[in-house]
């Protein structure tokens, strides 16, 4: 190509500013949609007659979907362009989480919530590739942090809609005004351009003779890929997002019932609480960008992982003991969502791990194989709390966290790497 990259850029530009803001948009909604769930779980239960198992295995298969979504449309992505793949994404879990409000029975949920956990899974790889691919290598890590920023702003949403409006007008409804963010999908398809990485791979093997392939033998070709040349790198990125994504889902699928049912919190006053860590989650992605590309990628994710494991054991193990100052606690809560910004770490270190034509097929299927594995958080959680109460089961996070915090020096640093085509 004679025009320079997006990522060959000195300073960002009018479009790198709409790539970000666009799939971080769609990052805030898919997320959004995803954990509204955890903050309906009480007034689904009680209209539809589920038990905390029943509840935690629709939220179990909607994550376990994600992995699905994550293969299915990085596969997609790599094939057909990061632009389109992302509309189609948002437009899955949109329609996933309007048929939600549709439910009339735990199998209609499940499969509404599955459907759901495509999109969202398929989202997320697929932004966080496009961010990577357009932004200069010196600015890769705070632009793939800024994005993450999304997560704790979509669960802050659903704190709100949740926990403030849904009491008002009820649970099928909150699901159903959720659908509005496909109307993102106008502002894509019409200004944002393609990733030019990802053309400038496909004009590479257009020079080079090389004939498209099939939907089947494109897909085995970068299994190939990921399970011979890139074998150990995809593994120790697996393990990694799995250890991760346990501290995660250990701490927020039963947080709002935590607060609600342990410690004896109002609806209302636990979407408040909530709101804490999420403000700290938003700065915590948001830092995490800067840190990393000063210190390096592996420091960056050791502090953080660190600080979210002992906001953990404040919150749930040493609870009795600073039960009496609100304030430490929240300052607790707080600690806990900055300690996930360690999260904005993913994109960055995925994109510059794997070569382009594999790019996105790896990074959707890491990390959300990772939240696949997750099916069985929610319900361990719910086994566990029937001995131990629900403290006691998030409270494992804060193992994961720290697992999280060693794993991560298995890696080569990749801070500032140009990424291959």
């Amino acid at each position: 190509m004679d025009k320079p990259l997006l990522s060959e850029s000195e300073r960002p530009t009018a479009v790198h500013y709409r790539i970000l803001f666009m799939s971080w948009a769609g990052w805030v909604f898919d997320f959004y949609d995803l954990i509204l769930y955890t903050f309906l779980l009480i007034p689904i239960g009680q209209e539809l007659q589920l038990s905390k198992v029943q509840l935690s295995f629709v939220l179990g298969a909607s994550l376990a979907a994600t992995a699905i979504g994550g293969v299915i449309f990085g596969i997609l992505s790599d094939k057909y362009g990061r632009k389109s793949v992302l509309q189609w994404t948002i437009l899955t879990y949109s329609i996933g989480t309007l048929l939600s409000g549709l439910a009339g029975s735990l199998e209609l949920l499940v499969v509404f919530r599955i459907v759901t956990g495509l999109g969202v899974g398929g989202e997320w790889a697929t932004g966080q590739t496009y961010v990577g691919e357009a932004c200069p290598p010196r600015m890769r890590g705070r632009y793939g942090a800024f994005m993450q920023t999304g997560a704790p702003i979509g669960v802050a949403l659903a704190s709100v809609v949740g926990g403030l409006i849904a009491p008002e007008i009820g649970w099928r409804a909150s699901f159903f005004v959720s659908f509005f963010p496909a109307l993102l999908v106008i502002f894509i398809r019409k200004h944002l351009p393609e990733s030019d990485v990802w053309k400038a791979r496909q004009e590479l093997r257009a020079r080079e003779g090389e004939a498209p392939s099939s939907g089947l033998a494109d897909l085995l070709d970068k299994v190939r890929l990921l399970l011979t040349s890139y074998r150990k790198l995809f593994v120790l990125s697996l393990v990694l997002a799995i250890f991760d994504m346990s501290a995660y889902w250990f701490t927020y699928s039963w947080l709002p019932g935590y607060l609600h049912e342990e410690r004896q919190f109002s609806m209302v006053k636990s979407a408040v609480w909530v709101l804490v860590t999420q403000a700290g989650g938003f700065i915590g992605y948001f830092t995490f960008g800067f840190v990393a590309d000063s210190l390096g990628r592996r420091p960056a994710y050791s502090l953080y992982s660190v600080v979210m494991a002992v906001g953990l054991a404040m919150i749930t193990l040493f609870w009795d003991r600073i039960a009496a100052e609100p304030v430490v606690i929240l300052i607790f809560m707080f600690l806990v969502g900055f300690g996930t910004g360690m999260f904005g770490g993913y994109g960055p270190l995925f994109a510059e791990l794997f070569p382009t034509s594999i790019r996105n097929t790896a990074m959707g299927s890491a990390f959300n194989l990772a939240r696949g594995v997750q099916f069985f958080t929610p319900v361990a959680i719910a086994v566990l709390a029937r001995s131990y109460g629900l403290s006691g089961g998030i409270f494992l996070a804060a193992l994961f966290a720290l697992l999280t915090g060693a794993w991560i020096w298995t890696f080569p640093e990749t801070k500032g790497r140009r990424l291959e085509v």
